[in-house]
């Protein structure tokens, strides 16, 4: 049988949470189902999931992969996601976690294996509920907060209205990356997209 990937899009659950920063994972599940065709549907995981297709070139389809948004906090939102990989026997390391990451300017695309989880707490609640580090990770760029404001307060917040002008463009640029990472391979997506 062909591998299974599992790509989970971080964020908070509920209307309030939509369009920020700190859920821009979700954004590009929401697009990757789209492309798919599929729907997102209830799990026992405390999740919604739809086992898609990802990436069709030339006629082919892509790789089989599970699309997962956690209906929990940012916090605990490793524990579904874990729970999932586990029930279609996908290893840690064909997990994809998309996050957002105030380390990198608002539309930089950064992908890599493992590493720390500069204190994203979605990144340590995954961390701790695989018990591996060993996970890939497609980081998207929003910017630093501006002045002294907290960064936790800056990535509960919207995207500015200049950033939303270009938000369906980067949502659509993370979601290729996200295709050609399982297509091609983490070094060649790396080379593609680290030298923009």
């Amino acid at each position: 049988m062909a591998e299974t990937w599992l790509i989970a899009g971080l964020g908070n659950p509920g209307r309030q949470y939509e369009g920020t920063r700190h859920s821009i994972g979700q954004l590009v599940i929401d697009e990757l189902v789209h492309r798919a065709g599929g729907r997102l549907t209830s799990t026992k995981a405390r999740a919604v999931a739809a086992v898609e297709r990802v990436g069709a070139r030339g006629g082919v389809p892509g790789p089989r992969a599970v699309l997962v948004k956690p209906l929990t906090y940012m916090n605990v939102s490793g524990p579904p996601i874990a729970q999932l990989a586990k029930f279609y026997s996908v290893p840690p390391e064909r997990v994809v976690a998309i996050h957002d990451d105030v380390d990198l300017p608002f539309e930089a695309i950064r992908l890599k294996l493992g590493g720390g989880e500069g204190g994203h707490n979605g990144l340590r609640s995954l961390t701790q509920a695989l018990g591996t580090k060993d996970y890939l990770r497609l980081r998207a760029g929003v910017g630093r907060p501006p002045g002294r404001m907290d960064t936790a307060d800056f990535v509960l917040q919207r995207f500015s209205a200049g950033e939303q002008q270009t938000l369906p463009i980067f949502v659509g640029e993370l979601a290729d990356a996200l295709e050609e990472l399982l297509a091609d391979g983490l070094e060649a997506t790396q080379q593609r997209w680290h030298s923009r």
